[in-house]
């Protein structure tokens, strides 16, 4: 079947192009963001990621063999394990473009025909998730694993224009089923549910990239402008469920807290440590009263016996809800960032972690991504009576007793991190992923990406499946792989020039 060609079922094959919203030349330039560190010691200070100073030849070798490693290292743990730090909210997996049209992306390099419309994820423990993109040159992963973000931690943050997509989201397809009365609202004669979706995401991506894009379908086309030109900025929803602070600590005998429950479900139910009947370590209310269940604005303690050895516990909530419309949902395996559009009741979880000694520093870590500092913004609290110091990226800090600090790592875009900060009494916390904080506002990373064709189309046009492009994750193993190989082949090319210069001069 031709790429746009209509199939048996009314929906049409998807373009051999990026309709998943693919930037071509991811995997190069992640090259960019690895960087060698310089060693420092600092009491308490901004992060810097020094720049390690290379000659040529070994530049390349190095880059190409170290490269290689951090790529399919540090990106395959991003990808199989997710982040370590607290969870929060739903957690899901990446299925496929669902019901779709046409666009066609206009650059300097010319026009280029994509897929647009809406995706699915099923929710990790039950649900289903209909997302738009917000990252057009972004690749999609199938199969990726998704996390509800703030939009903080997303390209959202800085544009101003988000509250506008929300708009979008709760004034057109799906939330708005009645297509006949959007195609009202915007002067079309009738929209499918493809025109509908790819109208929809045709005026999302003007928003969240700036993209010069209409859609194929004069109707889908007629739905965008009315959306685009409508639109009116609207607040970020809250998450579905959080619990805040991430992480706390304190001394054993004493109720570890507050750590506050917000969540839009009606209720939750509360998942004490998986070891307590051994470590005896209680989740209680601020009276000390064990508790099993929560609601929005619930405050709940770690209760630990007056003889716990120096250890951590872990508390999980979890409840079902819809997760709100506008929500950001982010991979920790460089595929493209996404935005709620629907939800169906899904299962929403959150955890919080509680470290206590006798005496010392007694540290309360977590992290989160912060694109407006274009780095990961780890929070160390120490509520102990000594100094808290550790090592980050090659930079010592200190945390005195009773203080809290914030040090933000900074990273380049796209760049896969994973690290692990040490603490007294065997303490470890792991904070992986990866940096995408900004869309690309040109085409000049705009790559072909081959899309199989769908299976037959159910009644009503949407596709069964969409085989994603395979950018990243296991497929992109062999690209990296390449790129590396053939960086080791010109740092050795490199060497064999410098040595015969060499055997001249000598001569």
């Amino acid at each position: 079947m031709a790429p746009g060609a209509a199939d048996s079922a009314g929906g049409t094959t998807p373009p051999a192009s990026n309709g998943s919203c693919s930037k071509g030349n991811s995997v190069l330039a992640a090259f960019s963001g690895l960087s060698a560190p310089r060693a420092s010691t600092r009491h308490y200070g901004p992060a810097v990621a020094g720049r390690g100073v290379s000659r040529l030849a070994a530049a390349v070798l190095v880059s190409g063999l170290v490269g290689a490693a951090a790529l399919t290292g540090a990106g395959r743990a991003a990808a199989d394990d997710g982040t370590a730090q607290s969870q929060s909210g739903a957690s899901a997996t990446m299925n496929g473009l669902k019901t779709y049209g046409e666009a066609v992306v206009h650059g300097d390099s010319g026009d280029e025909q994509v897929a647009a419309g809406l995706f699915e994820m099923s929710v990790d423990g039950g649900g289903t998730l209909q997302t738009y993109c917000v990252d057009l040159h972004n690749p999609t992963q199938r199969d990726a694993k998704y996390h509800e973000t703030a939009w903080s931690g997303t390209s959202l943050g800085a544009n101003k224009n988000a509250g506008n997509i929300r708009w979008i989201l709760q004034n057109s397809y799906p939330q708005v089923n009645d297509l006949a009365a959007l195609a009202r609202k915007a002067g079309a004669g009738s929209l499918t549910e493809q025109d509908a979706a790819a109208g929809t995401q045709v005026a999302i991506w003007r928003y969240s990239d700036g993209a010069d894009v209409d859609a194929v379908d004069p109707q889908a086309e007629k739905l965008a402008d009315y959306l685009e030109k409508n639109a009116r900025g609207q607040n970020e929803p809250s998450a579905s469920l959080t619990l805040s602070p991430p992480a706390v600590s304190g001394r054993p005998g004493a109720l570890l807290g507050p750590v506050t429950v917000r969540t839009n479900a009606g209720g939750v139910t509360v998942i004490p440590p998986s070891d307590a009947a051994l470590s005896g370590v209680r989740i209680t209310d601020k009276a000390g009263k064990p508790v099993t269940t929560a609601r929005n604005g619930s405050e709940l303690y770690f209760k630990v016996p007056d003889d716990a050895a120096d250890d951590s516990a872990e508390l999980t909530v979890q409840a079902s809800t819809t997760v709100p419309v506008g929500r950001a949902f982010t991979s920790e395996s460089r595929s493209q960032t996404q935005i709620l559009a629907g939800s169906s009741e899904s299962t929403v979880t959150a955890t919080a972690n509680a470290t206590w000694a006798a005496q010392g520093a007694i540290p309360a870590l977590s992290a989160e991504k912060n694109c407006a500092r274009s780095g990961l913004a780890v929070t160390a609290a120490n509520t102990g009576d000594k100094p808290f110091t550790f090592d980050l990226v090659s930079t010592e800090y200190t945390i005195p007793a009773n203080t809290s600090r914030t040090v933000t790592v900074p990273l380049q875009e796209d760049q896969a991190y994973d690290f692990t900060i040490t603490g007294p009494n065997g303490l470890e916390r792991r904070f992986s992923g990866v940096l995408d904080c900004r869309t690309q506002g040109t085409d000049a990373g705009l790559g072909t990406q081959t899309l199989s064709e769908p299976s037959p189309a159910s009644v009503g046009g949407t596709a069964a499946d969409v085989n994603l492009a395979a950018t990243g994750g296991d497929s992109a193993t062999g690209v990296i792989t390449g790129v590396a190989i053939g960086l080791v082949v010109i740092g050795g090319a490199v060497l064999v020039i410098l040595r015969q210069r060499e055997n001249q001069q000598t001569d």
